[in-house]
């Protein structure tokens, strides 16, 4: 038995899982435990780290495909990238520890795409250009 399981089968039995979510250079850990909803990033409540609403819903996203909302505690760590790419790593980290909670709950995640890492990432920029493709503005004369 590898450690990662041997941790994941321990905080299960302590009624906590844990899961990893990565979404551009961003990764999450995040902890769920039974409780009232109350989500904590980095220390910091959801609505004070993600100040806009979009954000705030995506993370929320996992919870309301399997009808959840509001009987879970997250606790989670986010690193990396910015804001948008911390909201996918997270709603990403909490469809795993959803799944690993329950396994019922796989196909509904799996439908809506949740549990895909989003491998997106932004393109390296290439000598005499701008950007990765934009080249310099052309001169007939």
């Amino acid at each position: 038995m590898s450690i990662a399981k041997n941790i994941e089968a321990t905080n299960a039995k302590a009624g906590r899982f844990y899961a990893t979510g990565k979404r551009k250079t961003s990764t999450a850990r995040v902890w769920l435990t039974k409780g009232k909803g109350q989500i904590t990033i980095n220390g910091r409540k959801l609505e004070e780290y993600f100040g806009r609403p979009v954000l705030q819903m995506i993370t929320n996203q996992p919870f309301f495909a399997i009808d959840m909302a509001g009987k879970f505690d997250i606790n989670a760590r986010c690193n990396g990238g910015g804001l948008s790419g911390q909201a996918g790593a997270l709603r990403h980290g909490i469809a795993k520890a959803l799944e690993i909670y329950d396994k019922a709950n796989r196909p509904a995640l799996k439908k809506l795409g949740f549990l895909t890492r989003d491998s997106r990432v932004v393109e390296s920029k290439k000598y005499g250009k701008h950007k990765a493709r934009r080249s310099t503005q052309f001169s007939k004369r």
